[in-house]
């Protein structure tokens, strides 16, 4: 046996055993830094409309078609002056006539009866004034007195909304920043750990929607972010 390399091969096999340590060392030292939480923190508001548009839609009927856009001129008139005393000139615009050809369509039979040409016009009110809006919608039925045939449409709705959420996004964002933080917390209690740092934060978008399906005047602002945390013993 060869004595001469004994101590070299001691110092080897302490470097080797170190190394191993330290190795492992870092390994627990890594996978204990990966202990993490994710959680989500949820923002909600509810926020009166500040903008309507109540577009109010009548229909015209006639034979002849200078007689047509005579009569959709006096109802638009008509639905001017009525809106006239709640509303500026600036907030109120009306579209050209939609004419629709009953002959051209091939309508036969008793329709043959009808008028031959049948226009739609829709005056749109948009209005920051949201409670004058409301009470001239409950009013309407004083266009059909005066002889404006409003009739209901399913493709225009009335729509309520809401344009300022610049003004209540920092405040929600940081609402549901805490929550996602009391969120981690309790269950780093429940797991007896502690939460550390953030490791990932994103924030989801904002949804408006009606508070419910009988007052589409108030809104309903909602935001959900997810955050990671880091968590130690």
């Amino acid at each position: 046996m060869n004595y001469n390399n004994t101590p070299a091969a001691v110092v080897l096999a302490i470097g080797i055993a170190l190394a191993g340590y330290l190795v492992g060392h870092a390994l627990i030292e890594s996978r204990t830094s990966e202990r993490r939480v994710s959680v989500r923190g949820l923002s909600e508001r509810e926020v009166p409309a500040n903008l309507v548009l109540w577009p109010i839609v009548f229909s015209v009927t006639s034979n002849d078609l200078v007689d047509l856009q005579r009569q959709a001129d006096a109802g638009a008139a008509k639905v001017r002056a009525f809106l006239a005393g709640e509303f500026p000139a600036d907030q109120i615009s009306a579209s050209p006539p939609r004419v629709q050809d009953r002959e051209a369509q091939g309508m036969t039979g008793d329709q043959r009866q009808l008028d031959r040409y049948t226009a739609e016009v829709v005056v749109t009110v948009r209005t920051d004034r949201i409670d004058a809006a409301r009470q001239a919608i409950q009013r309407s039925g004083e266009l059909v007195k005066q002889g404006v045939a409003v009739i209901r449409s399913y493709e225009y709705n009335t729509q309520y909304l809401y344009t300022e959420l610049d003004k209540i996004k920092p405040g929600m964002i940081a609402e549901a920043t805490k929550d996602a933080r009391r969120a981690a917390e309790q269950f780093a209690q429940d797991s007896g750990s502690k939460v550390g740092a953030i490791r990932t934060a994103q924030q989801g978008l904002f949804s408006i929607e009606d508070r419910d399906q009988f007052s589409p005047e108030l809104k309903k602002v909602r935001v959900v972010t997810t955050v990671d945390y880091y968590l130690s013993d």
